[in-house]
């Protein structure tokens, strides 16, 4: 039992992943599929702890991400997470899906990237992104695990003028266009990166917990959607 399932479904894509407790990867699945979580979800863990051998009885824990993200996707996810610990008597962690998508970065552009912060976004409407800002080494910088963000030419300016910040994520891309429109010395300055978070990026977050015993409330867990779902109205059928 030194094995922790990863569960990432915050995104329109999601992905499982099974990794011992230094880190290394037994078996990793992602569903390029938007929006499938409810049917590829379930079957994916089903996959991936018979494809690494571990199985459930090679589980220690179980890890989830918690959000923020889409609401339906951390519904499915976290009860999904919340059924295999409960069911095989195993513990349970969160991870800030922010946390993830910014190590999802630093493992795609390198730990020798000399990137001094790491800012991931995600895509939450118009000019609004669900944000945080993380050092060259992913460890948390703001005082709080994510806010929700109005974009302007003046965001995270004074990141730029010092340091070589690498923005990331789903609301990247439409940050990096602001800034070239609005401020192009400014944009030259920054690199923008619009990936998705995956399992993998949960691993160190998760171990850690996992080693210094925080673990979340098996009963009272919840997503962390950091705003208010509100959902639309339903269409008249003809």
């Amino acid at each position: 039992m030194d094995h922790i399932l990863l569960v990432e479904s915050a995104t329109d894509l999601c992905s499982v992943e099974v990794v011992d407790l230094e880190g290394k990867s037994k078996g990793f699945l992602l569903s390029d599929v938007a929006k499938s979580h409810d049917t590829a979800l379930a079957p994916m863990v089903d996959e991936v702890l018979k494809k690494s051998g571990v199985g459930i009885s090679g589980l220690c824990a179980v890890a989830v991400s918690e959000g923020p993200g889409s609401y339906m996707g951390l519904r499915i996810g976290v009860s999904l997470a919340k059924g295999i610990a409960y069911g095989a008597g195993l513990k349970l962690i969160g991870v800030g899906t922010l946390a993830a998508l910014a190590q999802c970065a630093l493992d795609k552009v390198g730990a020798g990237s000399g990137f001094t912060h790491i800012v991931p976004m995600i895509d939450a409407g118009r000019m609004e992104v669900y944000t945080a800002v993380y050092d060259g080494a992913c460890n948390l910088l703001s005082e709080q695990k994510a806010e929700a963000k109005i974009l302007d030419e003046m965001s995270f300016r004074d990141l730029i003028s010092t340091g070589k910040v690498l923005f990331t994520g789903s609301g990247a891309p439409k940050f990096g266009k602001l800034l070239q429109e609005t401020c192009p010395e400014a944009a030259s300055k920054a690199t923008f990166l619009d990936i998705s978070p995956t399992a993998s990026g949960m691993r160190y977050k998760a171990i850690a917990a996992f080693k210094e015993s925080r673990f979340a409330d098996l009963a009272y867990f919840q997503p962390f959607y950091l705003k208010e779902y509100i959902p639309g109205k339903q269409k008249k059928l003809l």
